[in-house]
């Protein structure tokens, strides 16, 4: 299946968001390491795309609390199970990693959820931002040491 990309800007910088037919397979910034882009085709005009990219600055605006766009989650059985719930946790809410655990009923598994958090691959969308440390720090944060700042001021509202 082929997988179309874009670069859009936000205000966290230059995001480039994947997609295949179907769902959004990925969102990036300009600071993650992001998986080769060689067999993916530029599609500006993708409609997942355009949607992730609407939805983003409505979000970014203040304007929207939720995502409708169709996501492609791959990863383990529990990394998929981590990130789908990190989809629960409500607009302006953080938990910390031991909230996490508990609501994937595996309360010994901090560590894990923290490295699955870590691994999402659809930043902002599927909010690992709100997850932080049990003193109320990031645990460091996937956009990378420029953006915390930014997250942090932020987060209470994203």
């Amino acid at each position: 299946m082929d997988t179309f990309f874009k670069h859009i800007d936000s205000p966290l910088g230059q995001m480039t968001i994947t997609a295949n037919a179907n769902a959004l397979l990925s969102v990036w910034f300009e600071t993650h390491t992001i998986p080769s882009l060689h067999h993916a085709i530029l599609k500006p005009d993708h409609a997942i795309l355009l949607q992730c990219e609407e939805q983003l600055a409505e979000y970014f605006s203040g304007d929207r609390k939720q995502f409708s766009v169709p996501l492609s989650l791959e990863g383990t059985q529990f990394q998929e199970r981590v990130w789908q719930t990190l989809t629960t946790i409500l607009y302006g809410q953080t938990w910390h990693y031991q909230q996490l655990a508990n609501a994937i009923d595996n309360p010994n598994a901090c560590r894990a959820v923290g490295s699955a958090n870590g691994k999402n691959t659809l930043s902002v969308i599927v909010p690992c931002h709100r997850v932080i440390t049990k003193n109320g720090n990031l645990g460091g944060y996937a956009g990378g040491e420029p953006y915390q700042a930014t997250v942090t001021r932020i987060r209470k509202t994203i």
